[in-house]
């Protein structure tokens, strides 16, 4: 699952070496301090070079990933953003923090955006689409892309649960006019904190780089003291103990999903061919990180009877149904006047996803679970489900 598991001496290590190194932690300046070295500009070189795109900008989150892409596609005040219903609350305040409205299409079997409800959610003040690759799967890009090529609107992705997965023979990411990612303490690499922008529009990655440090533009010609600037900015910068910490993880991300789909595939072996499970439609082109197996059931009673068996077994799950109510926006009455609907309204809005998602089961899969405990977890499950 999540790069956690893997922290050990060579994060450690990389630490020291910083320290050992100079010590310094901040991105910038500090030329003679340093030996040369600026990681945080050497993981954007890595990352955009995993990923396939053209600029890679680190940020201090995933949410300040989402906020500054927003700010550098133009999304402004009295603006609507649509996403989809399941996804994280950072979505929905990232767009309430640019003075934008918030718009959930409901998902479809696939736990994503479903592209049926996207094209009926766009008016004429539908400044950007942002879909979420939930848990490891992308969204139908495709009919995605299509509708958003039709009304002239930028796609944003949140792609930051399913850094590792595919699209076809691209990886998952590279596709949208701009992308997000996370690396807090359960997402699939780890720096405990920080995110990432990527594109391949220079005017894009510019615009961000500027913003996410005070304007900065960074000019070759002038000290740091004097650098120039065209626009307004705010921090939301990456430090050097992050960047060396995720150097080290990105080179074991291979190795997590290799792990990933190991252990999925011996679960899913396991359950799939139960009576009254379905497993989480995965489209066609989408190649899943597979760190989260997803069934659904018959029904509400049987998914809860079968938490709470596996709760009282030692079994957890992830996100559903566990953190639920930070992963589905029918939960966010707190944002109701910036959403601009009741509570009733937003809830009857989404009756859909709540059917959906009221009988799924999420399993974590975990990257150092044993082959011969992944098949044990597996029998213990498969038993539960069977005796609903």
């Amino acid at each position: 699952m999540p790069g956690f598991e893997l922290v050990g001496e060579e994060e450690r290590k990389a630490v020291n070496d910083l320290f050992d190194d100079g010590g310094v932690l901040f991105a910038h300046g500090f030329e003679n301090m340093r030996s040369g070295r600026y990681h945080v500009r050497e993981f954007e070189k890595q990352f955009a070079n995993y990923l396939g795109v053209k600029y890679a900008q680190a940020v201090s989150s995933g949410t300040a990933a989402l906020k500054v892409a927003l700010v550098a596609l133009g999304v402004k005040r009295g603006d609507e953003v649509i996403t989809q219903s399941f996804t994280f609350v950072a979505v929905a305040e990232a767009i309430v923090d640019v003075g934008a409205k918030p718009v959930f299409v409901n998902i479809d079997e696939t736990l994503n955006m479903d592209p049926n409800e996207l094209e009926a959610a766009i008016t004429d003040r539908t400044a950007a689409i942002i879909p979420v690759h939930m848990l490891g799967v992308s969204v139908e890009q495709d009919k995605i892309h299509k509708i958003a090529k039709k009304y002239k609107l930028p796609v944003l992705d949140d792609a930051c649960e399913s850094l590792g997965a595919d699209w076809g023979n691209e990886k998952l990411g590279a596709q949208a006019d701009i992308a997000t990612w996370s690396f807090d303490g359960g997402k699939t690499i780890t720096a405990g904190e920080g995110g990432m922008i990527t594109t391949n529009n220079k005017e894009l990655y510019l615009y961000a780089k500027e913003y996410h440090n005070h304007g900065h533009m960074n000019n070759p010609n002038f000290p740091r003291g004097r650098d120039t600037h065209k626009i307004h900015g705010f921090n939301y910068r990456m430090t050097e103990t992050q960047a060396v910490i995720a150097k080290v993880q990105l080179g074991k991300l291979d190795y997590i999903v290799k792990k990933n789909k190991q252990n999925y595939s011996i679960l899913e072996s396991e359950i799939a061919s139960l009576k009254g499970v379905r497993l989480r439609k995965i489209p066609d082109k989408s190649k899943s990180l597979c760190d989260t197996l997803i069934i659904q059931l018959d029904n509400k009673e049987m998914a809860n009877k079968l938490v709470n068996i596996m709760k009282d077994k030692g079994f957890g799950t992830k996100n559903v149904p566990d953190a639920i109510q930070w992963h589905f926006a029918k939960y966010w009455d707190h944002m109701l006047h910036r959403i601009e609907l009741s509570k009733n309204e937003l809830e009857d809005s989404l009756k859909k996803s709540s059917k959906i998602l009221e009988c799924c089961v999420a399993f974590p899969i975990m990257v150092k679970t044993l082959e011969s405990e992944m098949h044990l977890q597996s029998k213990i499950i498969r038993e539960i489900i069977e005796s609903l």
